[in-house]
């Protein structure tokens, strides 16, 4: 598949047709050494995977999964940390290169999408399963949106797409406190549809798909365009303001020295700066 690296340990992601019913793709992150985070391959990969299956023949639904032991546990640090030494106001290109293009892709693809969140799903990873039209998790595991925890405001449509999910109020709480929350609450707030063991995730997920993939895809694409956010056109606007408030804090001393602190394993101390 074009845009997709492939190294030791194979492709960045893997998109593959269920076995059952070849009407619906498994799309899934690769790299669980990592626990799925997101470098610069990984996002190359997927914004690449996603626009290809925009126009796949015969797909009619699609599960969004990672591989190993998480979901996605958000942008990789390490080479965030990197960018940053490199050139502080370049840093955050990455929002507008990859991971507005990935929410985008998956909201407008035109037939559902089931993400089965098996593990730890944290920052733009949340951002990527709220993309999804369904959740399904694994019972116990941890959700997080870990932007303020580093300094930052939310990208990835978290602002709109959490709020959107489970009201302003819990959405301002889990993104100003970067509080983890477990996949029972997120079952409880609405922002998951079911929770089941890890090891039926996968299955609980493509069931579904299965199902939807029957059903009247074009009528589910025009249920989405009226649904999703509320209106048509906010998601892009969101994505915008999301990238340039990004771009505003990637040079202050706070984002830069908590990354640092993270990297190093040592308590960030914000000053405001």
């Amino acid at each position: 598949m074009p845009g997709v690296s492939e190294d030791a340990a194979g492709p960045a992601v893997l998109v593959e047709r269920d076995a059952d019913d070849q009407a619906v793709a498994v799309l899934t992150l690769n790299r669980p050494a990592r626990y799925n985070a997101l470098t610069t391959e990984l996002k190359t990969a997927l914004v690449e995977a996603v626009r290809e299956l925009a126009d796949a023949p015969g797909v009619r639904a699609l599960v969004l999964t990672g591989a190993g032991k998480a979901f996605c546990v958000g942008q990789d640090l390490g080479e965030h940390a990197e960018a940053l030494r490199a050139d502080a106001g370049s840093s955050f290109n990455t929002v507008t290169e990859h991971y507005n293009p990935i929410v985008l892709g998956l909201v407008d693809l035109p037939f559902p999408v089931v993400a089965a969140i098996n593990g730890p799903c944290v920052g733009a990873g949340l951002g990527f399963a709220l993309a999804c039209d369904f959740r399904v998790a694994a019972a116990g595991l941890k959700f997080a949106t870990a932007f303020t925890g580093i300094g930052l405001t939310a990208d990835s449509g978290l602002s709109a797409s959490l709020a959107h999910a489970v009201g302003t109020a819990r959405a301002t709480e889990l993104l100003l406190l970067n509080e983890p929350f477990t996949a029972e609450q997120a079952r409880d707030w609405g922002l998951v549809r079911e929770v089941v063991p890890t090891e039926d995730v996968l299955g609980t997920a493509l069931a579904l798909a299965r199902r939807l993939a029957t059903g009247p895809t074009r009528a589910y694409a025009e249920v989405k365009r009226a649904v999703r956010f509320g209106a048509v056109n906010e998601l892009p606007a969101v994505l915008a303001a999301e990238a340039a408030a990004q771009a505003r804090l990637s040079t202050t001393k706070d984002h830069g020295a908590a990354v640092e602190d993270f990297l190093a394993k040592r308590r960030p101390a914000f000053t405001g700066e």
